[in-house]
């Protein structure tokens, strides 16, 4: 078995690239309430800032800074992932599993990326917060209701009309968070 190595940096941020196993579903906006319940709780038991989070409909991304003495984001996650699970099933919906009695709803891995600098951090929020537009969810990121871009944009880190078509507004302004 293929030994992964990942980037363990206490304290540092990291960005997430989080999909089910089947990647034309629709399970995560059709239940983001589940997932937003499932996340909350994590971070209640296990604390972590999110800078920047999108969820689309099979796969979500997130920016997020753990505490400065830990760097167990892959618990974090594992945690997101089984509790999403649970939620699911108490709420009626059926999710299969194999042989093993494990649910076949997530991927088993997920990409991670430490974030570096600044511009890295940068390049990484507006990734997620233009991933709908990406994808054809959205025409503009402002226009997909789940994403971290709303509080950006009460924050004033960015305005509404970040990576609009030009020729749809006047252009919009970066991301800085």
């Amino acid at each position: 078995m293929v030994r992964y190595r990942r980037s363990l940096v206490p304290g540092a941020s990291y960005f997430f690239t989080v999909a089910l196993r089947d990647r034309h579903a629709r399970v995560l906006t059709d239940h983001v309430e589940l997932l937003r319940q499932s996340v909350h709780e994590v971070r209640s038991a296990m604390p972590f800032g999110i800078v920047a989070m999108t969820i689309l409909p099979e796969h979500f991304h997130a920016v997020w800074t753990l505490p400065f003495d830990d760097a167990a984001y892959a618990s974090r996650l594992s945690r997101i992932k089984a509790r999403f699970g649970d939620l699911l099933v108490a709420s009626g919906v059926p999710v299969r599993r194999n042989r093993r009695g494990e649910r076949l709803l997530w991927q088993r891995r997920f990409w991670e990326h430490t974030i570096c600098d600044d511009e890295d951090l940068r390049r990484h929020v507006d990734y997620c917060h233009y991933n709908p537009v990406k994808h054809g969810w959205a025409l503009r990121p402002v226009d997909w209701p789940y994403s971290s871009i709303h509080r950006h944009i009460r924050l004033g880190w960015c305005t509404a009309d970040w990576a609009a078509d030009p020729g749809d507004s006047a252009g919009g302004d970066r991301h800085e968070p």
